[in-house]
């Protein structure tokens, strides 16, 4: 967990605020605008100081303020603050401003939205990884890059988003960590039984029988599916039970996400009862606990997979669902997807 800053830094706050009141409320020595942005710019560094994070002895931080005229400016004197105040300490920064700027350009298609984004550090070593980092997670919105070893200026568009603030945190994090031994495994990373222990914790599993009778419950209180995501090629070789929704492991979230444009169109509500099955009910569970993500609560998976299914006797053809009348024909035409098929973001 990240540790917090002393509460000295709090106290230096307070004192400089108080100072800063004192000196301009003085009518013989008025405020200026320059004035200003210098107060505001040394209260935005402390802020950052005493609300910084410590990765491996570190302190790092994110800020987000509203655009401002001269943007690169104010945040270089900021980070110029954070120097003054840190002349012996290790950190590494991220300030951006967000929102229109009064110097954005325009364009045939509306305004063009550019703020700027400043990352400074102590070690300059920090602030290249840190660059190459972001340089990935900002791919075709980056106008402008001003590096100077220990401080990068950049013009990014319309930053300011949630992916942009974890994706700037995970930019610090990552780049003044400690190196590692590469053949152990990193700080807080997990291994695939931690992954799937971690998945079934959140599931009420059900076996093969239970699976067919919540299938054939015309009672049921919610609508139940029953969803192969094997790939084509195991669903030859091995079989499967006509009647399921076969929905490949690489699209399955697309096709049930309620907010999605991709979705079936029988995902359209979150109570849904999913139940999901591969061969031997590995994969399945970690699919399933990645539905639970997306609101899908009910959705889980069938203990021992299809192998299981297939050794507890039960047919290999389920009813429809009880909406559907035995008299009536019950047909899902459902596109067929290649395991090698590749849904990027539809």
């Amino acid at each position: 967990m990240p540790s917090s800053e002393p509460s000295t830094d709090v106290v230096v706050e307070r004192t400089l605020i108080q100072s800063s009141a004192t000196a301009t409320t003085s009518p013989m020595n008025p405020r200026t605008l320059a004035d200003v942005r210098e107060e505001v710019a040394q209260s935005l560094a402390l802020r950052m100081i005493t609300k910084a994070r410590t990765v491996d002895g570190v302190r790092i931080g994110v800020h987000f303020t509203f655009s401002k005229k001269d943007d690169r400016r104010f945040l270089r004197l900021v980070t110029s603050h954070i120097r003054a105040r840190l002349p012996s300490s290790r950190y590494l920064f991220a300030i951006a401003t967000t929102g229109a700027s009064p110097t954005s350009r325009s364009t045939r298609g509306g305004a063009r939205i550019s703020n700027a984004l400043v990352i400074c550090g102590s070690d300059e070593d920090d602030v290249q990884r840190a660059v190459l980092l972001a340089s990935s997670k900002f791919l075709g919105r980056v106008d402008a890059v001003q590096n100077t070893g220990t401080l990068l200026a950049a013009s990014v568009r319309h930053i300011g988003s949630s992916y942009d603030d974890a994706a700037l945190w995970d930019v610090l994090s990552k780049s003044v960590r400690t190196p590692i031994d590469p053949l152990l495994p990193p700080p807080g990373s997990r291994s695939i039984d931690q992954l799937l222990s971690d998945a079934r914790s959140k599931l009420e599993r059900m076996t093969p029988r239970q699976a067919y009778d919540a299938l054939h419950d015309p009672t049921y209180p919610m609508p139940v599916f029953l969803v192969d995501i094997r790939p084509a090629s195991q669903r030859a070789r091995e079989g499967g039970i006509h009647g399921s929704l076969i929905i490949e492991r690489n699209v399955l979230e697309w096709r049930f996400d309620p907010r999605c444009e991709a979705r079936l169109a029988i995902a359209d509500r979150y109570d849904l009862k999913i139940i999901i099955y591969c061969q031997e009910g590995y994969t399945s569970s970690l699919a399933a606990a990645s539905l639970h993500e997306l609101g899908l609560l009910n959705a889980t998976d069938i203990v021992g997979g299809f192998a299981a299914w297939r050794a507890a006797g039960l047919p290999g053809q389920i009813r429809p669902p009880s909406t559907i009348s035995d008299e009536e024909s019950y047909q899902i035409s459902q596109p067929s997807f290649d395991s090698d098929d590749v849904i990027d973001g539809v």
